[in-house]
């Protein structure tokens, strides 16, 4: 499984660890991925995804995963959940 979140798409990335004498060797840095359970209201169902903290707190501040997918673009959003939102749009209209 890769280091990268599902949906801001932030990944690994690569440094310096520096000491006091400034010797350099690389080290990475890991994005703060978390396993996290999104229930979709409008879906009925639960989606399990690996997220990072700032993803998480960003879809609960926009009011959860619904009002997250209706409020950002297609285009911004990895394919996985482009699908998941034509399922919302389809799913809303209906009712």
């Amino acid at each position: 499984m890769a280091r990268r979140c599902s949906v801001t798409g932030k990944g690994v990335m690569a440094g310096n660890n520096v000491s006091h004498a400034h010797n350099k060797s690389r080290r990475r840095f890991l994005p703060n991925l978390q396993p996290m359970s999104l229930y979709s209201e409008a879906l009925n169902k639960s989606i399990r995804m690996r997220l990072t903290t700032a993803a998480a707190r960003t879809i609960e501040h926009k009011g959860g995963l619904d009002a997250y997918l209706q409020s950002t673009a297609a285009a911004k959003l990895p394919p996985e959940l482009r699908s998941m939102k034509k399922q919302l749009v389809k799913a809303t209209a209906e009712a």
